[in-house]
């Protein structure tokens, strides 16, 4: 799920002029705010005595996921030439801010 986003993110971006810093950090706010959007609805429509055991479980597996799928977003990242876009994923918040940026 993370990773999928991670390289959509990647697909979409037409930024960062080479900077490899710069995309790792707008690729991470993206694959951040992305995951914990789903991960946080599910938690939430989970049964009440499931949702503590289920955010531990998401919050074991999101530093993996976010890795997996970091290298070829920050890849695709680098190869463009887009420095608004990348300095919008940054500045995102939420996700409906960070989606809005490679729209």
């Amino acid at each position: 799920m993370l990773r999928i986003a991670l390289v959509s993110a990647g697909l979409l971006l037409a930024a960062c002029k080479g900077d490899r810093q710069k995309c790792e950090q707008a690729c991470r706010n993206y694959g951040t705010l992305m995951y914990w959007d789903v991960v946080d609805k599910e938690v939430a429509a989970a049964p009440e005595d499931k949702r503590e055991a289920l955010k531990k479980k998401k919050l074991a597996e999101f530093s993996s996921q976010l890795e997996n799928g970091v290298d070829m977003c920050v890849s695709q990242c680098s190869s463009a030439n887009n420095d608004e876009q990348i300095d919008c994923m940054i500045e995102a918040k939420t996700a409906d801010a960070v989606k809005k940026c490679v729209e």
